[in-house]
C-alpha cells in the first residue's frame, strides 16, 4: 500500500477471520465503485457490511480531497484482507483439560482511484 496512487481507507482490528473476508473482497476487486457497493449492499455476509463500509470512506475520502470527481468516475484499485492479531481464549475439554481457541481478527485496506487512471 505504499506509494500508491489513489484515496486510502483502512479499518484494523475487525472481529471477523480473513479467511471469511477474502472470497468477498474477490467479488469487488477492480470494479467501479457504483457496482461494488452494489454488489455488497446485496450480500448477506458479515463480512461484506465491512468491506462495503471501508470502500465507502475511500470514495469519501476522494470526493473530500478532489471536488471535481464523482462517484461514477470511481473504481475500487487495490483491496487487501490481511490477518490482525489473534485473541487467545480457554476451550474447556473433556477430563479436565484444554484447547487454546484463536480468535482471528482482520485489517482491511483499500485504495479508489479514478477510471481514467485504471490502465496504470
Amino acid at each position: 500500500m505504499e506509494g500508491k496512487k489513489g484515496y486510502q481507507a483502512h479499518a484494523k482490528h475487525l472481529m471477523i477471520s480473513p479467511k471469511k473476508l477474502r472470497p468477498i473482497a474477490d467479488n469487488v476487486r477492480r470494479k467501479p465503485y457504483v457496482q461494488a457497493v452494489a454488489i455488497l449492499e446485496s450480500m448477506p455476509n458479515k463480512g461484506a457490511t465491512y468491506l462495503r463500509k471501508v470502500i465507502m470512506s475511500a470514495a469519501a475520502n476522494a470526493l473530500s480531497q478532489n471536488k471535481k470527481l464523482d462517484e461514477e468516475m470511481l473504481y475500487v484499485k487495490e483491496l487487501q484482507v490481511n490477518e490482525g492479531p489473534r485473541y487467545k481464549r480457554v476451550w474447556p475439554r473433556s477430563r479436565g483439560r484444554r484447547d487454546i481457541l484463536l480468535k482471528r481478527l482482520s485489517h482491511i485496506s483499500v485504495v479508489v482511484d479514478e477510471i481514467a487512471n485504471m490502465g496504470e
